[in-house]
């Protein structure tokens, strides 16, 4: 299930109609970074369910076009801390109390590529469009 609010999504994923993992995205002040909240329900939770978590945030289409994300998750959560090594260059983490603050670098490849014409216009050449 997702829900979105200016600015903010919310995200759960379910097994069998049940919440297993939450996450609260939202764009921060600084242009560039988006921040995440990841989040775990007590218990134990079926294998996969907190890599489906980490991709579900990472492809949300708000996420592709920045180049940073500060992400909060539990603390030892080393399924979630994996996947995020596995998609996002440079991960940076540091524990606060009962939780671990990630910073890591969104990938490029996340990010759409100027269309040619604009990528032409920015070297001086490429025509503009006739009318």
């Amino acid at each position: 299930m997702m829900s979105r609010d200016e600015g903010h999504t919310h995200l759960e994923i379910d097994v069998d109609g049940r919440v297993v993992a939450t996450a609260d995205v939202e764009q921060h002040d600084q242009p560039g970074v988006v921040r995440a909240a990841l989040n775990v329900e007590p218990g134990h939770q079926p294998t996969g369910s907190r890599t489906r978590l980490v991709d579900a945030v990472l492809d949300l289409p708000e996420v592709h076009d920045q180049q940073r994300l500060e992400a909060t998750l539990p603390i030892g959560d080393t399924e979630i801390l994996e996947r995020l090594r596995e998609r996002c260059d440079d991960v940076q983490t540091r524990p606060a109390g009962a939780t671990c603050l990630v910073d890591a670098d969104l990938p490029e490849a996340n990010r759409p590529s100027q269309p040619p014409a604009a990528a032409a216009d920015d070297h001086g050449g490429g025509a503009s469009p006739s009318t």
